[in-house]
Protein backbone atom coordinates (compact mmCIF):
# COMPACT_ATOMS: atom_id res chain seq x y z
CA UNK A 1 0.00 0.00 0.00
CA UNK A 2 1.53 3.39 -0.83
CA UNK A 3 1.55 6.03 2.25
CA UNK A 4 -1.04 8.41 0.62
CA UNK A 5 -3.06 5.40 0.29
CA UNK A 6 -2.50 4.71 4.08
CA UNK A 7 -2.77 7.97 4.93
CA UNK A 8 -6.69 8.32 3.81
CA UNK A 9 -7.53 5.36 4.92
CA UNK A 10 -6.58 5.87 8.44
CA UNK A 11 -8.25 9.21 8.37
CA UNK A 12 -11.57 7.66 7.14
CA UNK A 13 -11.30 4.84 10.38
CA UNK A 14 -10.67 7.96 12.86
CA UNK A 15 -13.66 9.61 11.19
CA UNK A 16 -15.88 6.46 12.56
CA UNK A 17 -16.37 7.52 15.93
CA UNK A 18 -17.10 10.71 15.71
CA UNK A 19 -19.85 10.13 13.01
CA UNK A 20 -21.22 7.71 15.57
CA UNK A 21 -21.47 9.80 18.18
CA UNK A 22 -23.07 12.64 15.73
CA UNK A 23 -26.09 10.14 15.23
CA UNK A 24 -26.29 9.24 18.64
CA UNK A 25 -29.30 10.72 20.08
CA UNK A 26 -29.50 14.01 22.73
CA UNK A 27 -31.49 12.03 25.85
CA UNK A 28 -34.18 14.91 26.59
CA UNK A 29 -34.19 17.24 29.77
CA UNK A 30 -37.17 17.80 31.76
CA UNK A 31 -37.06 20.44 34.73
CA UNK A 32 -38.92 19.92 37.41
CA UNK A 33 -39.40 22.73 39.70
CA UNK A 34 -41.04 22.92 43.35
CA UNK A 35 -41.67 25.27 45.86
CA UNK A 36 -40.85 23.17 48.66
CA UNK A 37 -37.78 20.82 49.62
CA UNK A 38 -36.61 17.21 48.37
CA UNK A 39 -37.00 15.62 51.12
CA UNK A 40 -40.49 17.37 51.57
CA UNK A 41 -41.51 15.96 48.40
CA UNK A 42 -40.19 12.55 47.48
CA UNK A 43 -43.87 10.90 47.26
CA UNK A 44 -44.47 13.65 44.92
CA UNK A 45 -40.93 12.78 43.33
CA UNK A 46 -41.42 9.55 42.87
CA UNK A 47 -44.76 9.18 41.66
CA UNK A 48 -43.82 11.97 38.50
CA UNK A 49 -40.95 9.30 37.49
CA UNK A 50 -43.81 6.36 38.03
CA UNK A 51 -45.76 8.38 35.73
CA UNK A 52 -42.68 9.06 32.91
CA UNK A 53 -42.18 5.44 33.11
CA UNK A 54 -45.83 4.73 32.05
CA UNK A 55 -45.19 6.15 28.69
CA UNK A 56 -42.00 4.93 27.99
CA UNK A 57 -39.18 7.00 29.69
CA UNK A 58 -36.40 5.40 32.63
CA UNK A 59 -35.05 8.35 34.07
CA UNK A 60 -30.86 7.79 33.08
CA UNK A 61 -31.54 5.93 30.53
CA UNK A 62 -33.18 7.73 27.95
CA UNK A 63 -34.13 10.93 29.52
CA UNK A 64 -32.41 13.22 31.73
CA UNK A 65 -34.75 15.30 34.84
CA UNK A 66 -33.03 18.41 36.62
CA UNK A 67 -34.67 19.37 40.08
CA UNK A 68 -34.83 22.48 41.46
CA UNK A 69 -36.03 23.12 45.15
CA UNK A 70 -37.51 26.97 45.65
CA UNK A 71 -37.03 26.25 49.78
CA UNK A 72 -39.82 27.76 50.30
CA UNK A 73 -38.73 31.12 49.13
CA UNK A 74 -40.70 32.67 46.61
CA UNK A 75 -37.80 34.98 44.99
CA UNK A 76 -35.68 32.30 44.19
CA UNK A 77 -38.19 31.25 41.75
CA UNK A 78 -37.10 33.38 38.79
CA UNK A 79 -33.84 32.64 38.64
CA UNK A 80 -33.89 28.98 39.02
CA UNK A 81 -36.51 29.15 35.98
CA UNK A 82 -33.95 30.89 33.69
CA UNK A 83 -31.37 28.91 34.77
CA UNK A 84 -33.41 25.48 33.40
CA UNK A 85 -34.28 27.24 30.46
CA UNK A 86 -30.86 28.28 29.30
CA UNK A 87 -30.15 24.71 29.94
CA UNK A 88 -32.55 24.03 27.13
CA UNK A 89 -34.89 21.48 28.71
CA UNK A 90 -37.33 20.07 26.55
CA UNK A 91 -40.33 20.61 29.24
CA UNK A 92 -40.98 22.57 32.79
CA UNK A 93 -43.03 20.83 35.42
CA UNK A 94 -44.28 22.74 38.60
CA UNK A 95 -45.71 21.79 41.76
CA UNK A 96 -46.17 23.45 44.83
CA UNK A 97 -48.92 26.15 43.46
CA UNK A 98 -50.41 28.62 41.29
CA UNK A 99 -47.22 30.60 42.19
CA UNK A 100 -44.84 27.97 40.62
CA UNK A 101 -46.43 27.73 37.75
CA UNK A 102 -47.35 31.57 37.39
CA UNK A 103 -43.32 31.78 37.69
CA UNK A 104 -43.16 29.48 34.95
CA UNK A 105 -45.43 30.96 32.69
CA UNK A 106 -43.63 34.63 32.75
CA UNK A 107 -40.13 33.30 32.48
CA UNK A 108 -41.10 31.81 29.23
CA UNK A 109 -44.06 31.98 26.63
CA UNK A 110 -41.89 28.96 24.59
CA UNK A 111 -41.08 26.15 26.93
CA UNK A 112 -44.17 23.84 27.21
CA UNK A 113 -45.05 23.84 31.13
CA UNK A 114 -47.25 20.93 32.96
CA UNK A 115 -48.50 22.53 36.38
CA UNK A 116 -49.63 20.66 39.57
CA UNK A 117 -52.05 23.69 40.95
CA UNK A 118 -54.59 23.69 44.07
CA UNK A 119 -56.67 26.55 42.18
CA UNK A 120 -58.67 27.03 39.30
CA UNK A 121 -55.84 27.42 36.59
CA UNK A 122 -58.46 29.19 34.76
CA UNK A 123 -59.10 31.69 37.08
CA UNK A 124 -55.54 31.99 37.72
CA UNK A 125 -55.04 33.42 33.95
CA UNK A 126 -53.03 29.45 33.14
CA UNK A 127 -55.15 28.23 31.21
CA UNK A 128 -57.68 29.64 28.60
CA UNK A 129 -60.17 26.66 29.57
CA UNK A 130 -59.79 22.84 31.16
CA UNK A 131 -60.50 21.36 27.77
CA UNK A 132 -58.59 23.51 25.53
CA UNK A 133 -55.58 24.95 28.01
CA UNK A 134 -53.90 26.93 24.99
CA UNK A 135 -50.59 28.59 25.14
CA UNK A 136 -47.91 26.78 26.53
CA UNK A 137 -49.13 25.27 29.40
CA UNK A 138 -51.31 22.44 30.90
CA UNK A 139 -51.90 20.38 33.89
CA UNK A 140 -53.77 19.32 37.13
CA UNK A 141 -56.02 20.74 39.00
CA UNK A 142 -55.97 19.20 42.82
CA UNK A 143 -58.84 21.61 44.22
CA UNK A 144 -56.86 22.37 47.43
CA UNK A 145 -58.81 25.53 48.09
CA UNK A 146 -62.05 22.84 48.69
CA UNK A 147 -60.28 21.27 51.22
CA UNK A 148 -59.86 23.63 54.04
CA UNK A 149 -63.45 23.48 54.75
CA UNK A 150 -63.73 19.09 54.67
CA UNK A 151 -60.33 20.07 56.79
CA UNK A 152 -62.61 22.56 59.49
CA UNK A 153 -65.69 19.88 59.49
CA UNK A 154 -63.33 16.89 60.49
CA UNK A 155 -61.40 18.94 63.26
CA UNK A 156 -64.61 20.24 64.19
CA UNK A 157 -66.14 16.83 64.89
CA UNK A 158 -62.98 15.44 67.35
CA UNK A 159 -62.32 18.97 69.81
CA UNK A 160 -64.62 20.23 72.50
CA UNK A 161 -67.17 23.21 70.58
CA UNK A 162 -66.63 25.71 73.51
CA UNK A 163 -63.33 26.02 71.78
CA UNK A 164 -62.30 28.14 68.78
CA UNK A 165 -60.13 26.69 65.62
CA UNK A 166 -57.49 28.27 64.67
CA UNK A 167 -56.49 28.74 60.89
CA UNK A 168 -52.53 29.03 59.81
CA UNK A 169 -52.28 30.69 56.55
CA UNK A 170 -49.01 32.17 54.94
CA UNK A 171 -50.10 36.04 53.88
CA UNK A 172 -47.97 36.21 50.83
CA UNK A 173 -50.09 33.72 49.05
CA UNK A 174 -51.84 35.37 46.29
CA UNK A 175 -55.37 34.02 47.48
CA UNK A 176 -54.57 34.13 50.65
CA UNK A 177 -57.72 36.38 51.10
CA UNK A 178 -60.19 34.22 49.40
CA UNK A 179 -59.08 31.40 51.46
CA UNK A 180 -59.59 33.28 54.63
CA UNK A 181 -63.43 34.19 53.59
CA UNK A 182 -63.49 30.50 52.75
CA UNK A 183 -62.69 29.35 56.21
CA UNK A 184 -64.67 31.89 57.96
CA UNK A 185 -67.53 31.29 56.30
CA UNK A 186 -67.42 27.67 57.15
CA UNK A 187 -66.58 28.18 60.44
CA UNK A 188 -69.30 29.99 60.99
CA UNK A 189 -71.76 27.04 59.51
CA UNK A 190 -70.37 25.22 62.63
CA UNK A 191 -71.05 27.79 65.11
CA UNK A 192 -67.40 28.34 65.91
CA UNK A 193 -64.85 30.80 66.31
CA UNK A 194 -61.65 30.80 64.04
CA UNK A 195 -58.43 32.46 64.86
CA UNK A 196 -56.56 33.29 61.90
CA UNK A 197 -52.90 32.94 62.15
CA UNK A 198 -50.58 34.33 59.56
CA UNK A 199 -46.83 33.00 59.22
CA UNK A 200 -45.07 33.88 56.41
CA UNK A 201 -41.49 33.05 57.22
CA UNK A 202 -40.02 30.25 59.40
CA UNK A 203 -39.25 33.24 62.03
CA UNK A 204 -43.14 33.31 62.08
CA UNK A 205 -44.08 29.69 62.79
CA UNK A 206 -43.24 29.26 66.94
CA UNK A 207 -45.05 32.47 67.56
CA UNK A 208 -47.94 31.66 65.54
CA UNK A 209 -48.71 28.82 67.94
CA UNK A 210 -47.66 30.77 70.89
CA UNK A 211 -50.63 32.74 69.47
CA UNK A 212 -53.02 29.89 69.36
CA UNK A 213 -51.80 28.80 73.05
CA UNK A 214 -53.02 32.35 74.75
CA UNK A 215 -55.99 32.07 72.48
CA UNK A 216 -56.61 28.41 74.13
CA UNK A 217 -57.44 27.10 70.43
CA UNK A 218 -59.06 23.64 70.47
CA UNK A 219 -57.59 22.37 67.02
CA UNK A 220 -55.14 23.90 63.76
CA UNK A 221 -56.41 23.55 60.35
CA UNK A 222 -53.10 24.28 58.14
CA UNK A 223 -53.43 25.83 54.77
CA UNK A 224 -52.37 23.67 51.69
CA UNK A 225 -49.56 26.07 50.67
CA UNK A 226 -46.26 25.71 49.70
CA UNK A 227 -44.37 27.24 52.79
CA UNK A 228 -46.31 25.11 54.88
CA UNK A 229 -45.70 21.94 52.57
CA UNK A 230 -41.80 22.53 53.13
CA UNK A 231 -42.12 22.70 57.12
CA UNK A 232 -44.94 19.76 57.85
CA UNK A 233 -42.73 18.10 60.22
CA UNK A 234 -41.72 20.99 62.44
CA UNK A 235 -45.58 21.94 62.41
CA UNK A 236 -46.54 18.54 62.94
CA UNK A 237 -44.17 18.78 66.32
CA UNK A 238 -45.13 22.02 67.55
CA UNK A 239 -48.91 21.20 67.45
CA UNK A 240 -47.87 17.96 69.62
CA UNK A 241 -45.83 19.41 72.17
CA UNK A 242 -48.82 22.74 72.51
CA UNK A 243 -50.92 19.52 72.52
CA UNK A 244 -53.42 21.21 69.38
CA UNK A 245 -55.12 18.62 67.18
CA UNK A 246 -53.94 19.58 63.72
CA UNK A 247 -54.89 18.62 59.97
CA UNK A 248 -53.58 19.71 56.53
CA UNK A 249 -54.33 18.52 53.51
CA UNK A 250 -50.87 17.15 53.01
CA UNK A 251 -50.62 13.14 52.92
CA UNK A 252 -47.22 13.44 54.62
CA UNK A 253 -48.33 15.59 57.51
CA UNK A 254 -50.05 12.61 59.26
CA UNK A 255 -47.28 10.62 58.29
CA UNK A 256 -45.09 13.16 60.21
CA UNK A 257 -47.11 13.11 63.35
CA UNK A 258 -49.58 15.11 62.18
CA UNK A 259 -53.61 14.06 63.68
CA UNK A 260 -55.03 14.27 60.11
CA UNK A 261 -54.34 15.26 56.53
CA UNK A 262 -57.31 14.94 54.11
CA UNK A 263 -56.84 15.96 50.63
CA UNK A 264 -56.11 14.99 46.87
CA UNK A 265 -53.60 12.65 45.85
CA UNK A 266 -50.61 14.26 45.62
CA UNK A 267 -49.31 10.69 44.60
CA UNK A 268 -51.91 11.21 41.84
CA UNK A 269 -51.47 14.07 40.56
CA UNK A 270 -47.72 14.38 39.58
CA UNK A 271 -48.13 10.91 37.99
CA UNK A 272 -50.46 12.13 35.78
CA UNK A 273 -47.86 15.57 34.97
CA UNK A 274 -44.91 13.03 34.56
CA UNK A 275 -47.23 11.10 31.91
CA UNK A 276 -47.85 14.38 29.90
CA UNK A 277 -44.39 15.25 30.50
CA UNK A 278 -43.41 12.32 29.14
CA UNK A 279 -45.88 12.79 25.70
CA UNK A 280 -44.88 16.41 25.32
CA UNK A 281 -41.49 15.16 24.56
CA UNK A 282 -42.66 12.37 22.22
CA UNK A 283 -44.64 15.44 20.28
CA UNK A 284 -47.46 15.97 21.92
CA UNK A 285 -49.28 19.14 21.95
CA UNK A 286 -50.39 21.46 24.50
CA UNK A 287 -53.61 21.99 22.71
CA UNK A 288 -54.30 18.19 22.58
CA UNK A 289 -53.46 18.05 26.34
CA UNK A 290 -56.83 19.22 28.59
CA UNK A 291 -55.93 20.08 32.14
CA UNK A 292 -57.44 17.10 34.43
CA UNK A 293 -59.22 17.53 37.62
CA UNK A 294 -57.85 15.07 40.42
CA UNK A 295 -60.95 12.83 41.51
CA UNK A 296 -58.75 10.86 43.86
CA UNK A 297 -59.11 12.31 47.54
CA UNK A 298 -57.55 10.33 50.60
CA UNK A 299 -57.42 10.77 54.72
CA UNK A 300 -54.79 9.66 56.84
CA UNK A 301 -55.26 9.40 60.60
CA UNK A 302 -52.57 9.03 63.04
CA UNK A 303 -54.03 6.87 66.10
CA UNK A 304 -50.95 7.63 68.08
CA UNK A 305 -50.78 11.15 68.14
CA UNK A 306 -55.06 10.95 68.55
CA UNK A 307 -53.97 8.61 71.66
CA UNK A 308 -51.29 11.25 73.18
CA UNK A 309 -53.55 14.18 72.39
CA UNK A 310 -56.61 12.26 74.33
CA UNK A 311 -58.86 12.03 71.69
CA UNK A 312 -61.06 9.48 70.79
CA UNK A 313 -61.66 9.02 67.47
CA UNK A 314 -65.56 8.46 65.99
CA UNK A 315 -66.27 5.35 64.19
CA UNK A 316 -67.30 6.86 61.41
CA UNK A 317 -64.28 8.97 60.68
CA UNK A 318 -62.61 6.20 61.14
CA UNK A 319 -64.19 4.03 58.89
CA UNK A 320 -63.63 7.16 56.21
CA UNK A 321 -59.80 6.80 56.46
CA UNK A 322 -57.32 5.50 53.75
CA UNK A 323 -54.86 5.25 55.88
CA UNK A 324 -54.45 4.71 59.81
CA UNK A 325 -50.96 5.27 61.31
CA UNK A 326 -50.56 3.45 64.47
Amino acid sequence: MRRREFIAGLGGAAAWPLVARAQQPVMPVVGFVHYASADTTARSVASFREGLREVGFLEGQNVAIEYRWAEGQYDRLPDILKELIDQRVAVIVTGGGSSVALAAKNATSAKPIVFVVGVDPVRAGLAASLSRPGGNLTGVNVFAGEMTVKLIELIDQLVPKSAPLAFMVNPLNAYVEEEEARALTAARALARQLVVVPAGSESEIEPGFAEMVKRQVGGLVILNEGFFVTHLPRLAALAMRHRIPAASAQPDFAVAGGLISYGPSVAESFRVAGGYAGRIIKGAKIADLPVQQSTTFELAINLKTAKALGIEMPPSVLARADEVIE
